[in-house]
């Protein structure tokens, strides 16, 4: 009998499938190398049968400055230049993305709800419904022309100042690691 995730092994409890089981599951594990793998530092053994406590690769020593690194991050997220940097960011967003969303919903709608409206033609073979197809592209890059703008004039000097200035707080913790 096979279960349905494919193992081989079928009942668990019958006499003799535990070492059928371990066999299959070593020849599976052989031939799949994701075969059962966890994320590191999720429940893994550390080798004496017990659960690790921390992600593979980190010391003993590091835990402390894990979190004073935690920190770090936590004190610049409440400051003040970073609550302006993302207050910047959803200025522009916000109102962009609803106007563009409008503006999609609304050509959805009107070309559904009134499609003589959408085939009136306004030179030659072009017509409104063309035309506003056309306008969504251009609105998209028009929108994203505006967004790279806005970052370049707006957010991007503060947020590298920001960066900078959490790297070198971050290095400190460490004490000059990089």
């Amino acid at each position: 009998m096979q279960p349905s995730n494919g193992r081989p092994g079928g009942d668990r409890g019958g006499p003799g499938s535990s070492a059928e089981n371990r066999e299959a599951e070593h020849t599976a594990s052989r031939e799949d190398p994701w075969y059962d793998a966890m994320a590191a530092g999720w429940g893994e053994s550390d080798g004496t049968g017990v659960t690790a406590s921390f992600a593979p690769g980190m010391r003993e020593g590091e835990d402390e400055a894990a979190v004073r690194a935690r920190d770090v991050y936590l004190e610049v997220q409440r400051s003040a230049a970073f609550q302006e940097v993302r207050s910047r960011y959803r200025r522009f967003v916000v109102p962009g993305a609803v106007a563009f969303f409008a503006w999609y919903v609304g050509y959805v709608v009107t070309a559904t709800t009134a499609p003589s409206f959408m085939a009136r033609p306004v030179a030659g073979a072009l017509n409104v419904a063309m035309l506003a197809g056309l306008g969504q592209f251009l609105t998209t890059f028009l929108l994203t022309w505006a967004y790279a703008r806005h970052a370049r004039l707006r957010r991007d000097r503060p947020a590298l100042e920001l960066r900078w200035n959490t790297q070198e707080m971050a290095r400190g913790v460490r004490g000059g690691q990089s």
